[in-house]
């Protein structure tokens, strides 16, 4: 235990340069040394846009519309993306502004790019989103929207170039798995994550399996 305590405290970064910057995102290599006292570099990805006194550089909202006699649905955004030169299906997102919490973030994004006006009820820690490539960090909200209040019967969207689109929440990822038959689409990963946790949150066998002995 000793030797494994001392390794990890071995672990630290002692250097950053500037490879490339551009307006969003800038190019770092990373000097460091690892567990075995060597040194490394790694190159990585950073936004030039994370605010003073936070952790997340942005956040994921996972919005629930509750309407009376209709199915809970998840709220989903397509758009396109350049770097994949393809269309995604997202859960809305955005990044957080100065002076903003996680909360009043998520309840933005969600009104400029689905229209809809939610209540937050859920947020969770700070996450990374791709460790090996760069620092970029999320919270991921929890939020439901009232469809029967009249703001939320026919939302308007501030963002044209996003569509919504409304998944039903028992039927998630089979509705997913329709889209990817039907389009040339990518899933956010974050995304059919949450689908396959539904899936098997909704699934309920005809009966038990049989223990073997």
């Amino acid at each position: 235990k000793s030797s494994q305590s001392e390794a990890t405290t071995s672990l630290f970064i002692f250097a950053f340069q500037l490879l490339a910057a551009g307006q969003w995102v800038k190019l770092e290599k990373t000097t460091y040394v690892d567990s075995a006292g060597n040194t490394r570099t790694w190159e990585t990805v950073k936004r030039t846009t994370r605010q003073t006194n936070t952790e997340a550089d942005g956040v994921g909202i996972i919005a629930l519309l509750k309407r009376t006699l209709h199915k809970d649905c998840v709220v989903m955004v397509k758009q396109f993306r350049p770097p994949l030169g393809s269309c995604t299906l997202e859960f809305p997102a955005g990044l957080i502004d100065e002076g903003e919490t996680a909360e009043v973030a998520a309840l933005r994004e969600l009104k400029e790019e689905t229209g809809y006006k939610g209540e937050v009820v859920g947020v969770t820690p700070v996450t990374c989103l791709d460790p090996g490539l760069s620092n970029c960090t999320t919270q991921i909200v929890l939020v439901n929207i009232n469809g029967d209040d009249v703001e939320n019967i026919h939302p308007t969207q501030q963002l044209e170039f996003v569509e919504v689109i409304l998944l039903p929440l028992d039927e998630f990822q089979m509705k997913i798995d329709d889209l990817l038959q039907k389009e040339k689409i990518v899933v956010d990963a974050k995304v059919y994550i949450f689908a396959m946790g539904m899936a098997q949150a909704f699934f309920k066998p005809r009966e038990l399996p049989v223990l073997k002995q």
